[in-house]
């Protein structure tokens, strides 16, 4: 039987956390990005945009309970992996920008509604 720890360093798999709990699973190349992953998240999560959102690195430091490290589009996601294995991070795929007008988002974007929703839920 594998160990928790096991699952955690699959070669060139990228674990991505959503705000319902889902954990979502992408393999990439030394060419995949940020960005590649984010347009993958938008389709298996039905979002028609995804400006307000973005992958993040999560981590604890004594100081303060947690940090968040906003990931570039263009970022390859080789660096990313490297950095949540060794380091005790995880990637989250949050909306880390509040639209101006919630109210707006829920017309354009009922899906991305729901996910700032269930993230403001559980904070």
């Amino acid at each position: 039987m594998l160990k928790k720890e096991a699952l955690l360093l699959i070669p060139n798999v990228l674990k991505v956390f959503l705000e319902n709990g889902q954990i979502k699973s992408f393999t990439f190349d030394g060419r995949t990005t940020v960005k590649d992953v984010m347009v993958t998240l938008q389709d298996r999560l039905s979002l028609r945009h995804i400006e307000h959102f973005a992958l993040v690195l999560e981590y604890s430091s004594p100081e303060q309970s947690h940090r968040f490290l906003l990931l570039q589009d263009k970022q390859p996601l080789a660096h990313v992996v490297q950095r949540t294995h060794y380091h005790g991070m995880r990637c989250l795929f949050r909306v880390s920008f509040f639209p101006k007008d919630p109210v707006e988002l829920l017309r354009r974007d009922p899906a991305a509604f729901e996910y700032l929703y269930i993230q403001l839920l559980g904070t």
